[in-house]
């Protein structure tokens, strides 16, 4: 496993990720649905904005943390759930709870990722987020529920687009099964099912901070706030769901302006660079996913890889800071973001140009 104090930059953990994964993992992790449109217009809606900076401010000491679920976060940050992370790096999920730990930013474990809920729970004392697919009736719903607040998880999200399984052309030429799509895809109909009526009965069940990730449009954000959820999750799955749909970055003002401050907005999809972070945070975003970033530092480094994404992902966003003139994300809004032309053909890894050039 590479030595992550060795590693310097964010490409570094793209080189060693591939070099060491099975070609099956590389594009399990990197690969979209279908064409892969989706998955390049997340890039693309990222790279679409340019900064507007200001001069001769006082920036010497710019503080990137935030406040979410009753705790201080050092950075904006949560590292995504992904499905089948143990796929990635030995230990699964309990090794990004680990590194948030460390670093001090929140892991969303996932329902499909190893050693599961109280596994994950027992590894650390740490807050943490627990997201669920649904896979049973209202009590096996509420029994999840009820063992994620036993076990100390501080929100809960429920992923909702992925009612249908996306065809992942990369995996399917391969005849590739992630370990939890071998293990964990029966029920399937129960998702299909899930709908605002579960959710009423939820929230009013319930005084654990709820999540729903996988909005897209302000009609959904409205009913999310409508219904009494705690934080909108914007994401298109990476890509790996709906193809043809918009960018993610593309989304967030909608949704900024649907919610309001009525509620948390959260945001993944393409973030690779501290300077994406600091975009989605100037369009709405309260607070951040990192997914396949995640994944790549998982498989290049392990536990160690992470925490040192982390440090990275927080130095470029600070330098973005100060470079704009601010020292607070408060002090940032839409007059710090200009449309910007295309530069670099969009793409999963372009936001490493390096690997480009056979780096």
């Amino acid at each position: 496993m590479t030595n992550a104090s060795d590693i310097l930059t964010m490409q570094e953990f793209a080189k060693a990720a591939k070099d060491k994964l099975p070609i099956e993992s590389w594009d399990y992790l990197i690969g979209g649905a279908y064409t892969e449109t989706t998955l390049k217009r997340n890039r693309q809606s990222l790279d679409n904005w340019a900064f507007r900076p200001r001069v001769l401010n006082d920036v010497e000491h710019v503080d990137p943390s935030v406040e979410l679920f009753g705790n201080k976060l050092r950075l904006p940050v949560i590292m995504a759930p992904i499905g089948s992370v143990q796929d990635f790096v030995e230990g699964g999920g309990a090794v990004p709870t680990k590194a948030a730990a460390r670093f001090g930013c929140y892991h969303m474990l996932s329902s499909v990722c190893k050693p599961y809920l109280e596994g994950v729970a027992e590894c650390v004392d740490y807050p943490k987020i627990y997201q669920l697919y649904v896979r049973g009736d209202g009590d096996w719903v509420d029994d999840h529920i009820d063992r994620a607040i036993a076990a100390g998880y501080v929100a809960f999200c429920f992923t909702v687009d992925l009612d249908y399984y996306s065809r992942r052309e990369r995996d399917i030429a391969k005849r590739y099964l992630s370990t939890s799509r071998q293990t964990q895809a029966t029920g399937e109909e129960w998702q299909k099912r899930f709908n605002w009526d579960d959710i009423k009965r939820i929230r009013d069940k319930y005084d654990i901070p709820l999540i729903i990730k996988g909005i897209a449009t302000a009609e959904d954000a409205t009913k999310c706030v409508e219904h009494g959820i705690d934080a909108v999750y914007v994401s298109n799955h990476g890509g790996r769901q709906l193809d043809h749909g918009r960018g993610g970055a593309d989304v967030l003002p909608e949704i900024k302006k649907a919610v309001g401050d009525k509620a948390k907005i959260l945001f993944d999809g393409g973030i690779m660079r501290g300077a994406d972070l600091v975009k989605a945070m100037i369009l709405g975003a309260d607070c951040v996913g990192v997914g396949r970033l995640q994944g790549l530092a998982a498989a290049a480094g392990g536990e160690d890889g992470l925490v040192r994404m982390l440090e990275i992902l927080e130095e470029e966003a600070i330098a973005s800071l100060g470079m704009l003139g601010v020292e607070t994300w408060d002090e940032l809004d839409m007059s710090y973001l200009h449309p910007g032309p295309e530069v670099t053909p969009a793409h999963v890894l372009s936001a490493f140009p390096l690997l480009d050039e056979g780096y």
